[in-house]
């Protein structure tokens, strides 16, 4: 993997990160499998340190979403007034669980006040907000930063009845062996983990500036699409799942079909309001998206398929699954340089992972 290699450390002579932690399987094989650099200034990264995941932890949402439809517990085209019916109110009546996932929901922006506020003062805010203007659901297109992810949260809950950060310990993460992986964290194993969980720096200033999302609060009060935490590794056997059709190690996560409904396009060719370009979502999953002269903002992934699909996580992760090559990437960062900066080293480290395997 010397392309690899070559194309991290360039980014920790050019200050865009101090390191981070990289993981690609084929076939459900590792094939690169490291750490580098620094977690913080003289504190060498390892395999085993805890790194934020930021948004690409909105797949895991998904996946529990999907884990209830087989059950029979929701349907996608429910609407979410269906499950919380005090959402639906001030034209958000007719959003639905599908609209959610593929971002065409219409509460884009709104401020939930995380992580000061508790949960159900979070759900009670977005159940009273209103509607975007001039927002049609299932029409209208615009990333969702946080609220959708809440109410998706929210459902798991009322549908299931446990707590969104239990459900996803004990549905997803334990059955997988991702056993470092958390969204929303026990504050006694917050303090176990202690300086296991490598922070995030802002590399935009010449000097590195610690950036709060390690604090307590931040790592504690879930966010189901934005605090995720755990080893490259372990991200990367919850996509190696997906590419076996739903089973890792003969343990049942989903079923094959719901796999291929997850990742399929559900919304092809809508213009993104929130990112300001053409992007393809499946559900809860970003699709890989045709991308001309790196122009594309989520076009992390220059040489994976057509039907490559993920999520990245604010100017420091990605993490994809490529069908067609049987391939499960994680990379994590420690630096979020500006948004440009970080594009060109994300589109570079992927196109070496390909051309290192050839």
């Amino acid at each position: 993997m010397e392309q690899t290699r070559k194309v991290l450390n360039e980014g920790i002579s050019a200050g865009l990160h101090l390191g981070g932690q990289i993981y690609a399987s084929k076939n459900g094989e590792p094939v690169f499998a490291e750490a580098f650099g620094e977690a913080r200034p003289d504190d060498r990264m390892t395999t085993d340190h805890l790194m934020p995941w930021m948004s690409s932890s909105k797949p895991v949402a998904a996946v529990a979403i999907a884990q209830l439809w087989e059950r029979d517990r929701l349907a996608l085209d429910d609407r979410v007034a269906d499950h919380i019916p005090e959402f639906g109110t001030r034209g958000k009546e007719v959003i639905t669980i599908r609209h959610l996932l593929t971002h065409t929901g219409g509460i884009r922006m709104l401020d939930v006040g995380w992580p000061r506020s508790t949960w159900e003062e979070i759900i009670a805010k977005i159940c009273s907000a209103r509607l975007e203007p001039r927002w049609v659901p299932g029409k209208t297109a615009g990333y969702h930063r946080t609220a959708s992810w809440f109410i998706l949260g929210e459902i798991v809950r009322r549908a299931d009845g446990r707590s969104f950060d239990r459900y996803i310990r004990e549905e997803i993460f334990e059955p997988l062996g991702m056993r470092d992986s958390w969204i929303g964290m026990p504050v006694g194993t917050f303090e176990d983990y202690g300086e296991r969980l490598a922070p995030l720096f802002d590399t935009q200033p010449d000097e590195p500036v610690l950036l709060n999302w390690s604090s307590e609060k931040r790592v504690t009060r879930c966010s189901p699409g934005a605090n995720g935490w755990g080893p490259a590794r372990e991200l990367g056997r919850f996509y190696e799942m997906l590419l076996r059709a739903g089973t890792w190690k003969g343990t049942p996560i989903l079923l094959p079909q719901t796999v291929e409904a997850l990742t399929a396009r559900h919304r092809s060719g809508l213009f993104d309001k929130t990112f300001r370009q053409t992007l393809d979502w499946g559900l809860g999953f970003v699709i890989n998206t045709a991308d001309e002269g790196g122009k594309v903002r989520y076009g992390h992934w220059p040489r994976a398929s057509a039907r490559a699909f993920g999520h990245s996580g604010y100017r420091s992760s990605t993490a994809f699954a490529d069908p067609e090559r049987q391939l499960a990437v994680v990379i994590f960062l420690n630096g979020t340089p500006d948004e440009a900066s970080h594009l060109h080293r994300m589109r570079a480290i992927t196109t070496a992972i390909y051309e290192d395997l050839g």
